[in-house]
């Protein structure tokens, strides 16, 4: 029997039960589409986080409060209050690789302008913050260093806190909004930057000259929650980290050997820090979505077992007129093979569309690959073949007058 023939007939056995067919191949077109979909969702978080930190600038670096020590036993990071502002002072002025430096206060609170109200987060800086983050200015103007230092009350706001405050459309600059009952005046939007790669809105965040900051809105306290730095170039980010580290350990008497009471941390080290976590989560979904290709498979050698009893008959009565064991093994490998091919296929298209609604609907960074159809395609084969073997040996190796006799 050649292969056209072998074709045709499975084509015409697969047709015969259209409802049946279709329910063995739901479990393959589920299990494809799951796995485009889970790693489409992967790999378009990785793609956003690392967009978001390129974006940042591979030369950023930052300081933050690391660990306290009491009685040998450390506390929580971030509970040590070992950042001052002669700290800033003293990087600014005796680290050569340093180009740009900003302490940042940070504040969560209520905001009011007119009759609406929103709660955000609210960032003290100098004006240099701006140029690390590579935030720009969309309508008004930024403060000067100046303001930063002296404490003016003024700020910018994010596109998402002007929406909730002010309404779409309207222009906030020179409008007072009161912060923690503070009047603030409002100089200037910050252009958008959307959601970052963890969720959540970099707009929804108003910007504040730092000593205004830390003196209203958080107790006049000296202490500095975070300092943001940019290098001179990425090629001396790692020179100016060991320099920041040299500096603040002998401010703070540190030994070399031991744990600083500050962690720095540089845009590499959190690149390569949520690849790893994106590249887990990416292997954990397509495992979660590749164990509905195997149920899929199951059915496909259930209902193909089914089949070759159903058809004993016909299978003798093929083996009688001259078919050989292998041409029976051939066909109904065929029927299983068809099966998760036509599933594999649809399974793509529901694939492909689930992402895109994640995108239109939920607005999730999605990456469909070509590497990622190729994958789940390849794996419906495969289950085909597997699964589809074992019913077609047991077909070809029917006695053919056993099959002529079966009731």
């Amino acid at each position: 029997m050649n292969y056209l023939n072998l074709f045709i007939v499975a084509i015409r056995s697969l047709f015969k039960n259209k409802v049946r067919t279709f329910l063995t191949m739901l479990g393959i077109i589920i299990g494809v589409a799951s796995v485009i979909a889970m790693l489409a969702i992967g790999q378009g978080s990785r793609d956003s986080i690392e967009r978001q930190i390129q974006e940042m600038g591979s030369n950023v670096i930052m300081i933050f409060p690391g660990a306290s020590y009491r009685g040998g036993v450390a506390s929580a990071a971030g509970t040590a209050v070992s950042l001052e502002m002669d700290d800033v002072n003293a990087i600014r002025d005796e680290c050569p690789s340093v180009k740009y430096i900003s302490p940042v206060a940070r504040a969560s609170a209520q905001v009011i302008a007119g009759a609406n109200n929103w709660n955000t987060q609210i960032y003290g800086i100098y004006p240099e913050y701006f140029d690390i983050r590579s935030l720009k200015v969309e309508n008004g103007e930024l403060f000067n260093d100046a303001d930063a230092r002296r404490g003016t009350k003024v700020c910018l706001l994010g596109k998402t806190v002007v929406d909730n405050l002010f309404g779409e459309d309207v222009d906030p600059v020179g409008m007072k909004i009161r912060i923690r009952n503070v009047p603030f005046r409002v100089i200037g939007v910050v252009q958008p930057k959307g959601q970052s790669g963890m969720g959540s809105d970099q707009d929804d965040v108003i910007y504040a000259p730092f000593n205004t900051v830390q003196r209203r809105l958080r107790g006049a306290t000296t202490k500095i929650q975070q300092i943001y730095i940019s290098a001179i170039s990425e090629e001396y980010s790692s020179k100016a980290q060991e320099e920041i580290d040299q500096l603040l350990r002998q401010r703070k008497h540190v030994a070399q050997n031991d744990d600083p009471p500050y962690r720095i941390r540089t845009q590499q080290e959190i690149l390569r820090m949520l690849t790893s976590t994106s590249q887990t989560m990416i292997v954990l979904l397509a495992s979660i979505a590749g164990i509905s290709l195997i149920v899929g498979g199951i059915g496909i050698m259930n209902i193909m077992l089914v089949s070759v009893t159903e058809r004993t008959r016909e299978i003798g009565l093929r083996m009688a007129v001259g078919a050989r064991g292998r041409d029976i093994l051939r066909q109904f490998l065929l029927e299983a093979v068809l099966l998760s091919l036509l599933g594999g296929l649809m399974g793509i298209a529901l694939g492909i569309f689930s992402s895109r609604m994640f995108v239109s609907l939920l607005n999730w960074p999605v990456t469909v690959t070509s590497y990622s159809v190729f994958l789940a395609f390849l794996f419906s084969t495969i289950v085909g073949v597997f699964f589809g073997w074992y019913p077609a040996r047991k077909a070809a190796r029917l006695i053919p007058m056993d099959a002529l006799r079966y009731e």
